[in-house]
């Protein structure tokens, strides 16, 4: 754990291959997504969460996962995937995956609609997949991410005290990360630094805190900003803002990676990632998805010149 997650510095995790891909109308082939992840990690990216483990009939995006999941063993970098239910967490674990998600919303309306489960018997998930993970031969950490953390788009506001009570029951069902997920992007800094620092304070030094944010409203990056503040070890974000939630319809994707590692940067957090390298693996998604809108601020203006990266 300490290894993947250093205490004292930030790792940013790119996204855009599961939760940028859930609800595209086309998505890239596997030669494609082999050749995103490829040139990510030329240009320094070392975490991505590279699919979910779901049934290919329906998320035809996802059919290669054990494919992208060889490729990541193979370059070396850290790979997380999502499972929603048993079979998924069995199938993930018997992959190279390092990280497996399940997810435990904040409201019981949202967990029925996305899971068709109770939020009691999602963390009785993350129990079990637990218990799978430590009977393997080389157990993948195993993650939750709290959606609807921030505010749910069915139920309405969510009580901050609700969602700290959520992660002290995932803590103890064997969770290695406490992951915050604005889903629907109803989130804003003051609240966002609010609950994460008394996440950090909860998980204390033995667990990371995520944050994963959606840029719905135009607050991601202020967002970020505020999760940095108030300690969060690990932010997600999508190459090109890819993304989207079925229970906010119309809504743009998660915080632009690359927005976000420009961000990290000039706040004095060092990303080891050359900025112009990754604004070019783009291109991939302009060919290979032409119908789906890319977003980000740092590929419209580029990187400022003759300025210090990690002046603060």
């Amino acid at each position: 754990m300490s290894s993947t997650y250093p205490k004292g510095r930030i790792t940013l995790r790119e996204v855009g291959l599961r939760d940028g891909l859930q609800m595209v109308r086309t998505f890239p082939s596997t030669r494609a997504k082999q050749e995103w992840l490829t040139r990510e990690h030329a240009a320094g990216v070392r975490h991505f969460e590279i699919g979910s483990f779901l049934p290919p009939a329906r998320f035809p995006q996802f059919a290669d996962i054990r494919e992208i999941a060889a490729l990541a063993s193979r370059l070396g970098v850290f790979s997380t995937a999502l499972a929603l239910n048993e079979r998924g967490a069995g199938d993930a674990i018997a992959t190279s995956v390092d990280e497996i998600v399940v997810v435990v919303s904040a409201t019981e309306e949202h967990s029925q609609a996305n899971m068709r489960r109770s939020r009691v018997a999602a963390v009785e998930l993350l129990r079990q997949t637990r218990q799978m993970a430590d009977d393997a031969e080389d157990p993948p950490l195993v993650s939750v991410g709290i959606s609807m953390a921030f505010g749910c788009s069915i139920a309405g506001n969510v009580a901050p005290d609700e969602v700290l009570r959520i992660a002290g029951d995932c803590i103890e069902a064997g969770a290695d990360v406490i992951c915050l997920a604005d889903t629907v992007g109803y989130a804003a800094p003051r609240q966002v630094g609010d609950l994460t620092a008394k996440a950090v304070k909860l998980c204390g030094d033995a667990l990371p805190v995520a944050v994963h944010l959606h840029d719905t409203r135009g607050l991601g990056i202020a967002n970020a900003a505020a999760s940095l503040d108030a300690g969060a070890q690990l932010l997600d974000g999508s190459l090109g803002g890819l993304g989207g939630c079925p229970f906010a319809p119309g809504a743009t994707g998660n915080v632009v990676f690359e927005d976000l590692v420009f961000l990290c940067e000039r706040m004095g957090f060092p990303t080891g990632i050359d900025i112009e390298a990754l604004c070019a693996v783009r291109e991939i998604l302009t060919a290979e998805m032409p119908l789906e809108p890319v977003y980000g601020a740092l590929a419209r203006s580029g990187p400022p010149r003759h300025i210090a990266w990690s002046a603060v």
